[in-house]
């Protein structure tokens, strides 16, 4: 099996779900619909990454160990974080990037 077949395993961490329902619930205030629609999509776009994860630039921080993280961009405005190791994607935050960026995990 070449890279391109592989598939790898997604993992969301806590935080990051947390984060998602952070998301969800506040766009449910103004459209519920809406409101599901977001997360339908940036959990199919989280789940996307079970084929070429590496697809997606590094996320480089001066504060994080280069090449670690990388991430894709989801929603018109939302990025999403994540870490390849051993054949397991871990999403370890999803950032709303139209707010500041002092809330986001990973900023």
């Amino acid at each position: 099996m070449n890279n391109e077949n592989k598939k790898y395993r997604i993992v969301i961490a806590p935080a990051a779900n947390d984060r998602l329902y952070e998301h969800f619930e506040f766009l449910a205030w103004v459209s519920e619909v809406a409101a599901e629609k977001l997360l339908d999509e940036l959990v199919a776009d989280m789940h996307s990454l079970e084929h070429m994860p590496y697809r997606n630039p590094a996320y480089n921080r001066p504060y994080l160990k280069s090449g670690k993280y990388r991430y894709m961009m989801s929603c018109d405005g939302y990025r999403i974080v994540y870490q390849i190791e051993d054949g397991v994607v871990f999403v370890d935050d999803a950032q709303d990037c139209r707010q500041s960026g002092i809330n986001n995990l990973l900023y």
